[in-house]
């Protein structure tokens, strides 16, 4: 019965949520009230499909923007961030998820940013317009393995991610998520049952006096850091 309402729950919302971001965005220049709408359609996913969310470190979250860092299980991380962050954020996605109707033209809309990895050209100016957006206040997230890991797994990090970051130079936000490849494995778009999350935030990691041959650096003290939270929220779910 409860995988039976989440599935009409996912269908509908997400198709009646991106009609009504489409028809307000003009009228919304700072995207607010489709991060509002957003938070919406996560929580009713989150709550309808039986899940609960234990965050940790939303203190630390405190002189914006950032640009958060964080592993990628599952499709229920972007709910459970949605759910779970007090503050208004972008995403950095892949082109296809663009193309989606309705849905993909709302993201579009709401100012995430479409990155096409098979054409370098135009991934580098959708680089180059975050920087400039992160720098005027927004916030971003990145999943730095650039794709979801079918087995919880930590997946080697894309160096872009680190490239945007010393673009912008705002401070990244490392954040561990454990559970959600249990609850929703990838390719699955419904939870596949009642159980637990938890979202392990980190010290923001300054980025003043880093140069562009930082990089590697830098993404050794992400990944050093995102593997410590996962092990944090492991040692939870025991």
């Amino acid at each position: 019965m409860r995988k039976a309402l989440s599935s009409l729950n996912f269908l509908f919302t997400t198709i009646f949520l991106s009609i009504i971001a489409l028809i307000i965005s003009p009228f919304d220049g700072r995207g607010k009230a489709i991060h509002k709408i957003a938070r919406f359609w996560a929580s009713t996913h989150i709550r309808i499909g039986g899940i609960k969310v234990v965050t940790s470190g939303l203190d630390k979250i405190t002189a914006p923007p950032y640009i958060f860092m964080c592993n990628h299980q599952s499709a229920l991380d972007i709910y459970g961030l949605l759910f779970s962050l007090p503050l208004s954020f972008r995403w950095i996605a892949k082109r296809q998820l663009f193309l989606i109707p309705l849905f993909g033209w709302a993201l579009k809309r709401a100012g995430h940013i479409s990155i096409d990895r098979e054409n370098p050209r135009e991934a580098l100016k959708a680089m180059d317009e975050a920087a400039r957006k992160i720098r005027d206040g927004m916030n971003i997230i990145i999943f730095p393995e650039g794709t979801r890991s079918r087995d919880g797994s930590l997946l080697p990090f894309k160096k872009g991610s680190f490239s945007l970051a010393l673009r912008a130079m705002v401070p990244i936000v490392p954040v561990g998520i454990v559970g959600t490849s249990t609850l929703q494995p990838k390719g699955s778009f419904i939870p596949a049952g009642k159980g637990v999350i938890y979202i392990h935030i980190g010290e923001p990691i300054p980025l003043e006096g880093m140069g562009r041959s930082a990089k590697g650096e830098l993404m050794n003290s992400v990944r050093a850091s995102i593997e410590r939270l996962i092990q944090k929220g492991e040692s939870s779910n025991d």
